[in-house]
């Protein structure tokens, strides 16, 4: 089983950002390389080689969905595992960000103290 170290985080608000870097680092002891957009992590990915990328679903430009489809054409990504962060995580909501290929979906608002354990488990569950 791979170690979950480092998390690319794409998220247009700049207080969740600080929230999840802050509790991604200093609570799980993860690297964590922020985006501001969907663009960003499309450009900052392949260098960032992460091991998980999460993927706010409402941000201008590309969404989150958007962003993933782009990430899976590039062949370093395409088995990368991607996390859905989102306010709206209702049932059909949910189901729609499985098929577009996530492996799970948490909702907003996190808890910044279980944040890293629940990323962890997500990891563990999916094989990682």
């Amino acid at each position: 089983m791979a170690e979950l170290n480092k998390i690319l985080y794409a998220e247009d608000e700049p207080d969740i950002q600080a929230i999840a870097k802050m509790a991604l680092e200093t609570v799980g002891g993860f690297e964590v390389v922020i985006c501001n957009s969907g663009l960003e992590a499309v450009e900052k990915a392949p260098d960032a080689n992460p091991d998980l990328i999460l993927l706010d679903v409402m941000m201008p430009g590309l969404d989150g969905p958007e962003t993933l489809e782009r990430l899976r054409q590039i062949d370093s990504l395409k088995e990368t595992p991607v996390i859905f962060l989102t306010a709206k995580a209702m049932t059909t909501e949910v189901e729609r960000f499985l098929k577009a290929g996530a492996i799970a979906v948490v909702a907003k608002p996190f808890n910044p103290m279980t944040l890293s354990d629940q990323l962890r488990e997500i990891w563990t569950e999916n094989g990682y």
